[in-house]
């Protein structure tokens, strides 16, 4: 197997470094870091209105790093993509402007196994506006409900909002039926793909879905950027979620004009440099292929699993069909001690509840330690870790 290491300078400088926590944010290839600090250094500018030649490099960089997206997730039109903080201000953006269109009584149907972002701005708008929110419960494999879903879709229902892969359980989800089922009354989906882009392709025509939302630092991008994806047609529709330069058309003392999509959702001096790292993090990506980054991790994550599965005590949240995200408890210890012995070794795991804690609660933990893979890792880590994961249980069991 290739070296993918050698892609990252994170482990040149962490020698013997162990990190299984690509989930929350992934590390970062030196194409990506090269490319902004090019940019920064040579070509920065803001972008757009200016007629000298470093603005026009500038937004010409950032049309394209927009192009690319479009291709990566493939959207029909580049102006049917919108740059945001990332995923959790891709929600927000969305739950602003299209609760505008809803009415006391709407329905929102999400999934029991929503990640707080995906969850949280729901709430607040259901009990602002006098929604209805309803849940798809996880059975016990980790998977959805889906015929809890088609008993439950009725005309009332506006959106299904649904993560296209669980940060916990790392199953995917069958979002292609989701669809299917939400698009038979009318309703819109949304989908939280903040986890699913990382290890399976996406065709957002394909999959017909209306909107979706993901982040860049999570598939070897730079932080401070992501993207919200939405039909044309439907952002056409939605208002603004902030105002200011460069989003308006014509503006008087009285009132104002806004731009076509994607432009009237970017208020202000975008994330310019943080586009161009999001771009060649896609470059980067496709140089390997979705395919390839698909299989090779499924098949890490299988090994993982049935790995942990040797250890007495070990219960898997995750389902064993999972890629990429792997959760556990260990019976009588805490998830915490664990992660703790495994930092003093240098084996980076997240534990806690992964900002799902209503999913915690269903599965009755107040916490988990979670393992989540990411393009540079392999086999040899998976050891380390099972090694000192082994070793944690023996010191606290006094073995």
């Amino acid at each position: 197997m290739e070296n993918i290491k050698k892609f990252f300078p994170i482990f040149d400088n962490n020698k013997g470094l162990v990190y299984l926590d690509s989930s929350a944010s992934a590390q970062k290839p030196f194409s990506v870091i090269k490319a902004m600090d090019n940019f920064y250094m040579n070509d920065y500018s803001n972008i757009h209105r200016g007629v000298y030649k470093l603005s026009e490099t500038s937004s010409s960089m950032y049309d394209i790093a927009r192009k690319k997206v479009c291709d990566f997730i493939g959207a029909k039109s580049p102006s049917e993509i919108i740059f945001t903080r990332g995923t959790t201000e891709g929600i927000n953006l969305f739950v602003s402007s299209f609760s505008s269109l809803l009415n006391e009584g709407d329905e929102i149907i999400l999934s029991e196994a929503e990640h707080h972002s995906n969850l949280v701005p729901w709430q607040q708008i259901a009990l602002k506006k006098k929604l209805v929110l309803k849940f798809i419960p996880v059975l016990s494999d980790g998977s959805l409900d889906y015929k809890w879903l088609e008993e439950n879709i009725s005309d009332k229902v506006k959106l299904v909002s649904v993560s296209g892969q669980s940060n916990v359980i790392g199953l995917r989800n069958d979002i292609e039926r989701v669809v299917n089922i939400a698009h038979s009354v009318g309703a819109k989906v949304f989908v939280d793909a903040a986890q699913l882009v990382c290890h399976y392709k996406v065709d957002v025509s394909e999959l017909d879905v209306d909107f979706m939302a993901f982040s860049g630092h999570k598939i070897y991008g730079p932080t401070g950027i992501g993207v919200l994806y939405g039909k044309a047609k439907f952002l056409r529709e939605l208002p603004p979620y902030q105002f200011g330069g460069d989003m308006v058309d014509r503006v008087s003392y009285d009132s104002a004009t806004f731009k076509d999509i994607s432009e009237k959702f970017e208020a202000g001096t975008p994330p310019i440099a943080e586009a161009v790292g999001l771009g060649t993090a896609i470059d980067f990506v496709n140089e390997f292929g979705m395919d390839k980054i698909e299989r090779d991790s499924l098949e890490l994550t299988s090994y993982a699993i049935s790995q942990l599965l040797k250890i007495d005590g070990v219960k898997l949240l995750s389902s064993r069909d999972a890629n990429g995200v792997i959760s556990f408890v260990v019976d009588g210890i805490s998830s915490f001690d664990i992660g703790s012995y495994l930092a003093m070794k240098n084996v980076c795991v997240r534990v806690g509840k992964h900002c799902a804690e209503p999913l915690h609660l269903k599965f009755g933990v107040e916490s988990s330690v979670r393992v989540s893979l990411g393009i540079y890792n392999d086999k040899s880590d998976i050891d380390t870790f099972i090694s000192d994961l082994q070793k944690a249980i023996n010191i606290v069991k006094g073995v």
